[in-house]
């Protein structure tokens, strides 16, 4: 029996329109399938119903893989696909696999040999990368800095030079909350010549993202990223 396939299914990056962010051909996977390892049910619930899936959802099959998720329980969330079946794969935000628990489940369909295909849709770190104007030849996601203030401006220095020597942009991401305050820090660690690319709500109608060296940063208003979605940029000159 040949297997089936695992789709790694894109969401939207907030509450914006589908139709602007995620093509047809998304919605037509959704349509064909009934069984999902998702990130959190209810979330993937909320997407689903929003892309129109036909299948009620008493009827949808759900695996949750998240932080929670016990090790064991991923060949499990496979069992149908080995069996011909085909099933998705849906992050909370953005592109499956990519900075999300998804990887795994990807790692483990290759060793399997499970055929994937990836879909369309939009990631916060190419479209930040896009917008940002550095260096889209060589870049490196970090994912989040550390909790601690002076290992975070320990980390932001050591990026800094990493940017410098080998002419590569640095991309990281925080705590939502914790936004504002890593700003501050940025502006007490980097080199004035460094330049900051802030990119906020990317995809939404709130978007924001602006570059400017930490010098020309000082210089203006800082602002307000308490508790949004936010993706930063350094490139050190």
């Amino acid at each position: 029996m040949s297997k089936g396939i695992l789709y790694m299914i894109p969401t939207t990056l907030g509450e914006s329109d589908v139709t602007k962010v995620l093509p047809q051909s998304v919605k037509d996977t959704i349509h064909q399938l009934d069984e999902f390892i998702v990130e959190n049910s209810k979330n993937a619930r909320a997407f689903l119903k929003l892309m129109d899936i036909p299948t009620p959802q008493d009827q949808l099959k759900l695996h949750e893989l998240n932080k929670h998720t016990d090790a064991q329980e991923l060949h499990a969330f496979l069992a149908n696909c080995r069996n011909g079946k085909n099933i998705g794969l849906i992050s909370d935000a953005g592109c499956p696999g990519v900075a999300d628990p998804g990887a795994e489940i990807a790692n483990l369909a290759h060793k399997e040999d499970i055929k994937i295909i990836p879909l369309v849709g939009p990631s916060s770190i190419l479209l930040s990368l896009m917008a940002s104007g550095m260096n889209g030849q060589s870049f490196a996601f970090n994912g989040y800095l550390p909790i601690d203030k002076s290992d975070v401006k320990k980390k932001l220095k050591d990026l800094e030079r990493i940017s410098r020597t080998h002419n590569q942009t640095q991309l990281f991401i925080e705590t939502p909350y914790r936004n504002n305050k890593l700003i501050e820090t940025l502006y007490q660690s980097l080199q004035g010549t460094t330049k900051l690319c802030i990119a906020c709500d990317i995809s939404l109608k709130t978007e924001y993202i602006k570059t400017r060296t930490i010098a020309e940063w000082k210089k203006t208003a800082k602002p307000e990223l308490h508790k949004r979605p936010c993706i930063f940029l350094i490139h050190a000159q």
